[in-house]
């Protein structure tokens, strides 16, 4: 039996996405507070337009360090430990920023929102969770299935804007302020029923799993015929990844700001992100059967030319039109989701179980500095140009992904060790023994051996 076929068999897949989904609902309350209020709250601090893109660039700079910290925990200490460190570091900084707007100190607002960041970064980095005992052909389906959970928690979530605003009133608190207090509960409980529940550990297990001649740490192997096209298909699932979230990120974050400056309520600009954020996870399922089917890199070419429709929906809608601006925001989330989900699919294939948590980490403080740079540089497009220009640069920015996949396609398909392989197959980069490498699965192994594996 395979290592794939071991895993998907395995009994404990069922039950850590059970609690992966429960641990997404909770916490995608807490990753829609910020979205939501976070650039309104700064913009009434600093009063300035300018720098109401900071809290998303602040929050998502943070979420880049802790992305790093998630994966290098859940590399060595497993997924468990790693998710439900980083929701509780994000409850922390949403205390932070309540505590912040409620004394007026811009700084400690600053820095509240850097650590409220971590709750980003592990919300992104539950989906791995999902695929890591998951067959090659059913990898983006499982991670999409982690991602879909955040959607009712983030759907509520701005929609809770005005009531918590109404609460926070009470309590003497700043009402932008309020969906941080959602945030931290969130966080917090998504972090209890991830430490409490995520047992056996995802990652731990598919190692004891993995074929026995699997290199670890400290032990010298030769590198792998295919590591050079690894590497490229790594840098260009990230390349995926790191466009469609910077393209989301400038657009998202100020599109609250031009509907307030137009006459929208704050009610209306959470009702547009709730479309928004809804659009980002709940098709995720359809993405991922989409990825599996029909391949990674048509499907990473569709999330451009989809960003790029969003953009010019955006920059072309009357600014008192709730619905087109819903529209553009749901394009913007869906291409985000087509990108997020085949860009994840291409780095999972193409690295081993060894150094997987790690990449994935190191991948993800890249698509956190974009998403930062995106959140930093929206504000002072719009405060320079206006909203117009900046979905237009947004929109023309994402297809910059299709002469990237169209190289990479032509690439692999002539290159010596055959370049990427379909969903099915096992990934390139697998360590396993030469056998299994050019023999295919190997059926003999004995039930006496594949036991031990598995005690």
């Amino acid at each position: 039996m395979t290592t794939a076929t071991a895993a998907a068999l395995h009994p404990a897949q069922r039950r850590i996405l059970t609690v992966l989904v429960a641990a997404q609902i909770l916490s995608g309350a807490g990753l829609a507070a910020g979205i939501t209020v976070g650039a309104l709250l700064a913009e009434d601090m600093l009063d300035t337009t300018s720098l109401s893109g900071l809290p998303s660039a602040l929050f998502t700079a943070g979420s880049a360090a802790a992305a790093a910290m998630i994966g290098r925990t859940s590399q060595n200490r497993g997924r468990r430990t790693g998710l439900a460190a980083g929701y509780a570091v994000g409850a922390l900084g949403a205390l932070g920023v309540v505590v912040a707007a409620t004394i007026d100190n811009v700084t400690l607002l600053f820095i509240a929102l850097i650590i409220y960041g971590s709750g980003t970064a592990t919300n992104l980095q539950a989906r791995y969770s999902g695929a890591d005992l998951a067959t090659p052909g059913h990898r983006a389906r499982a991670l999409s299935t982690v991602l879909v959970a955040t959607t009712l928690g983030a759907v509520v979530g701005p929609n809770l804007v005005t009531p918590l605003g109404t609460l926070a009133r009470s309590w003497n608190i700043p009402p932008l302020a309020g969906p941080f207090l959602l945030a931290a509960v969130a966080y917090g409980a998504a972090g209890i029923v991830l430490w409490t529940l995520l047992r056996p550990d995802p990652l731990l297990t598919a190692r004891t799993l993995d074929d026995p001649d699997t290199p670890r740490p400290g032990r010298s192997t030769v590198a792998s015929a295919t590591s050079a096209d690894n590497r490229r298909l790594v840098l260009l699932g990230a390349a995926v990844m790191v466009l469609a979230h910077l393209v989301m990120v400038a657009i998202m974050t100020m599109t609250p700001i031009h509907m307030q400056h137009h006459g929208h309520s704050v009610g209306a600009a959470g009702a547009v992100i709730a479309v928004h954020i809804a659009s980002m996870y709940l098709p995720s399922p359809l993405s991922g059967f989409l990825v599996d089917r029909y391949g990674r890199m048509p499907i990473a070419g569709a999330s451009g030319l989809t960003l790029l429709a969003a953009g010019l929906v955006a920059a072309f809608a009357p600014p008192q039109s709730g619905v087109l601006l819903a529209i553009a925001l749901g394009l913007l989330g869906l291409g985000w989701s087509l990108g997020l989900v085949s860009g994840t699919a291409i780095i999972t294939d193409n690295t081993s179980l060894v150094t997987r948590a790690k990449i994935q980490g190191l991948v993800d403080v890249t698509i956190a500095l974009a998403g930062a740079g995106g959140g930093l540089a929206s504000g002072m497009i719009v405060a320079t140009g206006s909203y117009t220009l900046l979905s237009l640069v947004g929109g023309l920015l994402a297809v910059i992904l299709l002469p990237l996949l169209a190289l990479a396609t032509r690439t692999n398909s002539t290159s010596p060790s055959g370049g990427h392989q379909p969903a099915h197959e096992p990934p390139l980069d697998q360590p396993l023994s030469s056998a299994s490498r050019t023999e295919g699965p190997r059926s003999g192994r004995s039930p006496a051996r594949s036991g031990r594996r598995n005690e």
